[in-house]
C-alpha cells in the first residue's frame, strides 16, 4: 500500500479512489479530524496549539502569510509522508477547493521537488474526458507498489 498525497487536498473524489485501488490517501481531511477529536485543544474555532505555528515554518518562511504557514503545518507532513502523488490541474471549486492561492502554489512546488512519481491530469470538461480521467489515475495507482509488492 502506497501513501498518495492528493491534490487538492481536500478532494473526496481523489480520496476515493486512492482508498478504492488499495492505497492510502494523504488527504487533509484527516488532518484536521485529529485537530478537532484532540482533547486538550480549548480553541474549537482555531483548534491549535502553539506547536502549529512553529511546524509551519519549516515550510514556508516567517515573511509569507501567516494563513500560508498555517495550512502548510497540516499539508507540509503529508507531502513529506507521500510515496507517490496525484494533482489534478485547474479543478473547480466544487471538485476541492484549496481556498489560497499562494498555499497551493507551494504545496504543488513540494510535490514537485520530491522524488516520488507524479500523476498531474487537467480537470476534466466533458463526460469522455471524465472517463479518460478516471483511467489514467486508475493505471497510475495499479502501477504503485501494494502491500503485496512490499513483502
Amino acid at each position: 500500500m502506497s501513501k498518495v498525497f492528493i491534490y487538492p487536498t481536500n478532494s473526496l473524489i481523489l480520496s476515493d479512489l486512492v482508498e478504492r485501488f488499495g492505497h492510502n490517501p494523504l488527504a487533509i481531511m484527516s488532518k484536521i479530524r485529529e485537530k478537532i477529536t484532540t482533547i486538550g485543544v480549548d480553541s474549537p474555532p482555531l483548534n491549535i496549539t502553539p506547536k502549529e505555528p512553529e511546524m509551519g515554518l519549516k515550510y514556508a518562511a516567517v515573511e509569507v502569510p501567516a494563513g500560508v504557514r498555517g495550512r502548510m503545518a497540516l499539508v507540509g507532513p503529508l507531502i513529506d509522508d507521500a510515496e507517490a502523488a496525484i494533482i489534478v490541474r485547474d479543478a473547480t471549486i466544487a471538485f476541492g477547493c484549496m481556498g489560497c492561492a499562494r498555499t497551493n502554489e507551494l504545496t504543488k512546488f513540494l510535490v514537485r521537488k520530491k522524488d516520488i512519481p507524479i500523476l498531474e491530469v487537467e480537470y476534466p470538461d466533458s463526460d469522455e474526458d471524465g472517463q479518460e480521467f478516471v483511467y489514467r489515475i486508475a493505471d497510475f495507482l495499479k502501477s504503485l507498489p501494494t502491500g503485496a509488492d512490499t513483502q
